[in-house]
């Protein structure tokens, strides 16, 4: 543990996340910031996510039930600055891939050809950054942005360990082919991750809000693609199935090592109310809790995460709610990841 951090006391703001002293040299995992907003498709906001979530993280206690230590593994955050080149360029083309969306691609041509190449370029910068660091031994988790920005990490983390799963938890499927024509769209994370050649499976837990060729996909993929839709897990919980179980029949579909995809509505949105794309329904922060937990303890190896689409509500800044949900599923993340691979 480092010498100077007390985590009894109350935590001023040093640009990290959860007020942890690590530095990068010192630092076990190393988060990443993507402020990027740029082809959410109903309303923005994620780009403000991680200065959300890393504003209102400073307000958590660090026991951890299961994980007691867990505040010492050494969680640092690669980049302090909230309001560099990334969140520069999403500012700027989130104007454009607004006229794509009011005109269609078809009217807006130069528009989209600019947002395709700037996400193309966060794509290649999230690469690098977490290439580069994942070369120093380090594990990588990503805190957006939108659900189109991890990409870049999960090439790397494919080059590093070989072939993985995702266990994705989202309200949608994310398997649109270029939403919108944005060939990064927040709508097609997972549609890009499957031309991933060492992305070996998928697991997605509580979508409930899809459309047909999306699930023509799914059945096209022969069990490349797995659902988990949250009618059907909220069917067999009313029929009196155990949640464990439940937990454990998801786990066990996945491949000894694992990547989790997070997008923030596939919780219930009482708990997420201000994300891009809230639908009704949706996991508890129990369930997801247990369901991380479970996945701790199943033996396979957690290798990066992302979290992703939170957003604080723009009509009342003070108001931490999001950010506060955010940091605790983050730290849950931070805390399975690091209890079950050890850095390499």
């Amino acid at each position: 543990m480092h010498p100077e951090f007390d985590p009894e006391a109350a935590l001023a703001p040093n640009g990290r996340y959860f007020g942890f002293p690590y530095t990068e040299e010192e630092a076990s995992l190393l988060l990443v910031s993507v402020p990027w907003d740029v082809t959410t498709s109903y309303r923005p906001g994620a780009a403000k996510g991680p200065q959300a979530i890393r504003q209102a993280s400073l307000q958590l206690d660090f026991y951890d039930f299961e994980i007691p230590d867990a505040f010492k593994s050494g969680i640092g955050t690669s980049d302090f600055s909230l309001s560099g080149p990334i969140r520069e360029l999403s500012e700027r083309l989130r104007p454009l891939a607004e006229q794509v969306m009011e005109k269609g691609e078809e009217n807006a041509k130069e528009a989209l050809k600019e947002v395709n190449a700037g996400s193309e370029q966060v794509n290649e910068w999230l690469y690098d950054t977490s290439a580069r660091l994942l070369k120093e031994g380090k594990h990588v988790g990503v805190v957006g942005g939108d659900h189109s920005c991890p990409l870049g990490l999960m090439r790397a983390l494919g080059e590093k360990y070989g072939k993985f799963g995702i266990l994705h938890i989202d309200a949608h499927a994310d398997l649109r082919r270029a939403y919108e024509g944005f060939t990064f769209s927040h709508a097609s994370i997972i549609y890009n991750a499957l031309g991933l050649p060492h992305v070996e499976k998928v697991v997605q837990a509580g979508v409930r809000d899809v459309c047909q060729s999306e699930q023509d996909l799914v059945k096209a993929s022969r069990g490349r693609i797995l659902q988990f839709p949250d009618i059907k897990l909220q069917e067999r919980l009313g029929e009196g199935e155990n949640w464990g179980d439940l937990c454990r029949e998801i786990i066990a579909a996945l491949p000894r090592k694992v990547y989790v995809s997070f997008d923030i509505d596939g919780l219930n949105p009482s708990l997420c109310p201000h994300t891009g794309t809230p639908v009704p329904g949706g996991l508890e922060f129990g369930q997801v809790r247990r369901l991380l937990s479970l996945l701790r303890q199943s033996g396979k190896q957690i290798i990066g995460f992302d979290l992703c689409e939170v957003a604080p509500d723009p009509e009342n800044p003070q108001d931490e709610w999001d950010g506060n949900v955010g940091a605790r599923v983050l730290y849950m993340l931070c805390n399975t990841l690091l209890a079950s691979s050890p850095v390499s």
